[in-house]
């Protein structure tokens, strides 16, 4: 599946790509993507085998992707792809990446000189971590995710009020405590062994897509791995690019992908700010006959205003909009016009906010 973005331009979305990474960005049309998320290898510099206690084998990171010469190499690399990945983020676009001790500090700072603009860095608090088999540090029990803008002037997807929720109702902080990926959601290959060794879990996922993008938006996986991004990305009815050098991965990603089913829309909506919903002007209200010019509104001290033609109010010697006169009449430096002003309905009092949000409802 395909998206157009231009008259020559072409999107694969939807899709897992073969190849170098920076190659496949490289080849993409430029502003063409909504999010990035990256899982770049953590260069972990391990020195031969992890034991436990009784002898058994660690099945730690030691594959070849992870492996680089000299911190200098690995610097190349990073600023590599990161050029690639701001090309092909949209001006308001926004890249999400992710790593250990061993990488993130020095990734941090290639983020900030390639241009992008840091908005948080969120702790990610293992509450099953791998233990220190040697006894020799503390045990490693968080990794670190960089969220940044793709300039300081970029307007990013944030879902405020949805990650409050998430929350319980309180709002979202910068350090989230997530299981690592285990059990049935943990891939096997068919030696019985971990598909990948840092697949992600769905949960991380799950709360970067839905706070940071929205329904329909394109999310750009550069080190796909299993395709945990892809498959949350589905799910919540976003179109995800992966981009997979690794013929084993792409496999395992492929099938995990086709059993993916996505959400109804209905399910997909998520709670939004007042900020964020459409800007409906008082006198909209009075253009479509939903109040009479002349009609009487009501304040909650008994205050009483006229609406006039042009949707502006009149209350003895103050006229105004309805934010500036109901300030007025309070004596206060500021007043939301549409909760202090009621209309009457059947003998009853109704905030002219009801008369607003069906307005709303009636422009999505």
């Amino acid at each position: 599946m395909g998206k157009h973005t231009g008259a020559d331009a072409f999107l694969p979305t939807d899709t897992i790509l073969s190849g170098d990474c920076v190659e496949v960005m490289e080849s993409l049309p430029a502003a063409s993507v909504d999010l990035i998320f990256a899982d770049p290898p953590y260069n972990l510099q391990l020195q031969g085998d992890l034991h436990r206690p009784e002898g058994s084998r660690v099945d730690a990171v030691d594959n070849e992707w992870d492996q680089f010469d000299s911190f200098a190499e690995y610097d190349r690399f990073t600023r590599r792809w990161l050029k690639a990945a701001r090309r092909l983020l949209k001006p308001d676009g926004a890249l999400w990446a992710i790593g250990s001790y061993h990488n993130v500090f020095r990734m941090g700072a290639a983020i900030q000189d390639e241009g992008f603009w840091l908005l948080n860095d969120v702790i990610w608090r293992k509450t099953n971590p791998m233990p220190n088999f040697r006894g020799t540090r503390l045990t490693n029990a968080h990794e670190t995710l960089i969220w940044a803008s793709r300039s300081q002037k970029s307007k990013p997807t944030f879902n405020y009020e949805a990650l409050k929720q998430l929350n319980d109702g309180t709002q979202m902080r910068s350090d989230w405590t997530l299981p690592i990926c285990t059990g049935h959601e943990r891939l096997k290959n068919e030696r019985g062994e971990k598909a990948h060794p840092t697949q992600k879990p769905e949960s991380l996922l799950h709360r970067v897509l839905v706070g940071t993008t929205n329904p329909g938006d394109v999310v750009l996986d550069p080190f796909f791995g299993t395709g945990t991004t892809g498959a949350v990305a589905k799910m919540l009815g976003r179109h995800w690019i992966g981009i997979e050098r690794e013929a084993d991965y792409r496999a395992a990603a492929e099938a995990r992908l086709a059993d993916v089913r996505p959400l109804d829309r209905a399910s997909l909506a998520v709670t939004t700010s007042k900020r964020a919903e459409p800007r409906v002007p008082f006198g909209t209200l009075v253009e479509r006959g939903m109040l009479r010019p002349g009609e009487e509104l009501v304040g909650p001290s008994g205050s009483r205003a006229r609406v006039r033609a042009d949707g502006s109010l009149k209350a003895g010697e103050h006229a105004g909009s309805i934010h500036q006169v109901g300030a007025r009449l309070e004596g206060a430096p500021s007043c939301n016009g549409w909760t202090y002003w009621h209309f009457k309905r059947d003998g009853k009092r109704v905030p002219i906010d009801a008369l607003r949000q069906q307005v709303r409802a009636e422009m999505t």
